[in-house]
Parts: C-alpha cells; sequence; structure tokens
C-alpha cells in the first residue's frame, strides 16, 4: 500500500509537472498569433521597411558632403549621384553612394579620409529629400510627403485627382532631369506600365486642349 502510494504520488507529481509545462508552451504559443495578427491589422511593419528603404540614397539625389575638421575649412561638396550610384570626392576620388543610407556613407567617407589624408576629421552628408510634388492640372498641387510604394497613379491620388481640363494623354514625370511622358489611359489598361515615383520626382499635369 505505501508504494502504491508512492507510485501514485509520483505519478501526479509527474502529471502535475506536465500540465504546468503544459501551461507554459500554451502560453508561448498563444503569443505568436496574436503578434501575427497585429501584423496583419496594420502594423507599421512594412511602414518601416519602405522608411530604411526611402532613407537610402538613389541615382540622381542631390548629395551635400560637408567635412568639419581641416584647415583651412573646406567648402560643401554637392554632386548628384551619377549613374554608377557614386560621387566623387577630392583626394580620395569614386565612393559608391546609392544603396546607402546617411550614416553609413558618412562613415565611409571618414574612413577614406582618415589617417591617410586627416587625423581628425566631422563628416556629415545631408539625406536625401523624401518628398516629390505633383503641379499642373490637379486639385492639390505642391509637395507630397514619400511614404514607399508610390506610383504615378497613386500620386496623384495624393493630388486630390485630377481636374476637368487635365490631359491625362501627357503626364510628364522628371526626375534628375529627365523627363519622361506618361498616359493614364494606356496605365489604366496596363497597370505594369505604372511608373514607380520616388523623393525629388515631380508630376506634373498639362491641360488639356479642346
Amino acid at each position: 500500500m505505501k508504494l502504491l502510494r508512492t507510485v501514485s504520488g509520483r505519478g501526479l507529481l509527474v502529471a502535475c509537472l506536465a500540465l504546468t509545462g503544459g501551461l507554459v508552451f500554451t502560453g508561448c504559443s498563444t503569443d505568436v498569433p496574436t503578434f501575427s495578427s497585429d501584423v496583419s491589422l496594420g502594423s507599421p511593419v512594412g511602414t518601416l521597411t519602405n522608411a530604411m528603404e526611402v532613407g537610402r540614397f538613389s541615382i540622381g539625389d542631390q548629395v551635400t558632403v560637408t567635412l568639419i575638421g581641416p584647415d583651412p575649412p573646406l567648402p560643401p561638396h554637392e554632386e548628384r549621384i551619377k549613374e554608377d550610384g557614386t560621387i566623387t570626392m577630392d583626394l580620395i576620388g569614386s565612393v559608391k553612394a546609392a544603396g546607402k543610407s546617411a550614416g553609413e556613407l558618412q562613415r565611409e567617407i571618414h574612413d577614406r579620409y582618415v589617417p591617410k589624408y586627416y587625423t581628425r576629421l566631422t563628416v556629415v552628408v545631408k539625406s536625401p529629400d523624401l518628398s516629390y510634388s505633383v503641379g499642373g492640372e490637379v486639385k492639390v498641387e505642391g509637395p507630397k510627403m514619400y511614404i514607399g510604394d508610390t506610383t504615378l497613379t497613386k500620386a496623384i491620388q495624393a493630388a486630390g485627382g485630377f481636374t476637368d481640363f487635365a490631359n491625362r494623354k501627357k503626364i510628364r514625370l522628371t526626375r534628375a532631369g529627365k523627363a519622361t511622358v506618361h498616359n493614364w489611359y494606356k496605365i489604366q489598361e496596363k497597370p505594369a506600365l505604372d511608373p514607380l515615383i520616388i523623393p525629388g520626382d515631380r508630376v506634373d499635369v498639362p491641360r488639356r486642349r479642346f
């Protein structure tokens, strides 16, 4: 009888531990669906990813690099990122800028200058403009904040849509001084023709002729 009670006690203990363990793992497992549910209901994860991408330089972006420390002081270096994704700095030559954040570009430029050319140096890189502009025959002209995943049609929607006088066949998209013309009607038929908008772009909707 004593042995039976001992076995029964151990069995009860094992059962309690198993139950307790089951509750612990159940608690952990319920946390995962809750997190997934939050993401599907509008978590800023996607927005955060877009923001990280937006914060990186692209071809055509205007870059301003200031070197603080040299005596006599040097003027700021201003340049648009070339087609090969680089800018050209004094002494160190070509530096890859496209695809990098301001902080990453600062570190690379600093390490290229120090200690080979300067013993002490602070590098300041101006981040790219995170906006684009829409003008012409739209209801709300002016700059628009870039929030990622923006196309030409979305940019026009952000500007309140077309006015009654808009020429939808000759929408002009200007990027880094180069312009392309797009037909809104063709884009509606084939969405693959809808070009992506990036910071610094300008969209102009001309007035149609009667």
